[in-house]
């Protein structure tokens, strides 16, 4: 029985998971939204939640002292300073009226390989894009939105599939080569033009 047993072994050593969770909280904070097994994932979210509410904990203090302790005891587990700073003066100021469940979990599904249920995790609040518009001398930064978490979730199942979703205007006026057919056609032109030019 595993009762009052609290995380999961991943099938790793103790330190060979702390790096993978290490790793991965940094990749997460770096990029915002990253695809990983569900049990990895299930681990993931404590762990980068518990450093979130560091950083706003420092971030809340009015004391030097303790701005700089809570980015000594994150440091511990985030080696990259471009990934620390980040953390500290744009993604924990974004959750400071949020009182938890600073990521989500979504499930896209099975990965072709190993059949491995896959999930992404993300942060809250990343489907907003930042965006600037220049409009005269000024130039102001607008969050534009993009995809809805569904139709990103939609998106990142049919990439699992191998299904191309829907091109956009600029791919639309790009010649799809991914299928057989069209690349030996395009082989046996490039391979006829060859000749002719040897000739």
């Amino acid at each position: 029985m595993r009762h009052r047993v609290a995380h999961r072994k991943l099938g790793r050593t103790s330190e060979h998971r702390l790096a993978l969770l290490r790793n991965q909280a940094q990749a997460l904070l770096r990029h915002e939204r990253i695809e990983t097994t569900v049990p990895r994932a299930k681990e993931l979210r404590p762990f980068v939640e518990r450093l979130i509410t560091l950083a706003k904990r420092g971030l809340a203090s009015e004391e030097q002292s303790k701005i700089v302790h809570a980015r000594r005891l994150v440091r511990r587990e985030i080696a990259d300073p471009i990934v620390l700073s980040k953390l500290f003066d744009g993604i924990a100021p974004r959750f400071s009226a949020r009182a938890g469940g600073y990521t989500r979990l979504l499930r896209l599904g099975v990965r072709r390989g190993d059949s491995a249920e896959v999930a992404q995790v993300e942060l809250v609040g990343s489907e907003y894009v930042q965006a600037s518009v220049k409009s005269g001398d000024e130039e102001t930064t607008v969050q534009v939105k993009s995809k809805g978490v569904g139709g990103r979730l939609r998106a990142a199942a049919q990439r699992m599939r191998g299904k191309a979703s829907k091109p956009t205007d600029d791919e639309a006026s790009i010649p799809n080569t991914t299928d057989k057919k069209s690349r030996r056609a395009s082989k046996k032109t490039k391979a006829a033009e060859k000749k002719s030019t040897d000739k």
